[in-house]
């Protein structure tokens, strides 16, 4: 993940992401650079769910990457993603 896309998800993730989860198992990264790693008890916040079926994009403890929906506990449904374009209004 370059810098930019991990700047525009660690904003995102001060928003709240779509969602909160609660680690129930420690999970160490298999691949690093992709998965996250975090221990049990460890607040995450949920970015998206991935095209991967039980898998999803959070951040925990500054950090992005992916996790598997069975490592955690979800807080109540996710929110819908809202997809805006920017756009510059020319006065």
């Amino acid at each position: 993940m370059n810098a930019h896309d991990l700047a525009r998800w660690t904003r995102f993730a001060s928003k709240g992401g779509i969602g909160r989860c609660t680690a129930v198992v420690d999970c160490v990264a298999q691949e690093m650079g992709e998965d996250l790693m975090f221990l049990k008890d460890d607040e995450i916040t949920v970015l998206m769910q991935l095209p991967e079926e039980g898998f999803y994009l959070g951040h925990c403890e500054g950090v992005v990457g992916r996790f598997s929906a069975k490592d955690v506990r979800f807080h109540g449904k996710l929110k819908k993603p809202v997809i805006t374009k920017r756009t510059s209004v020319a006065s």
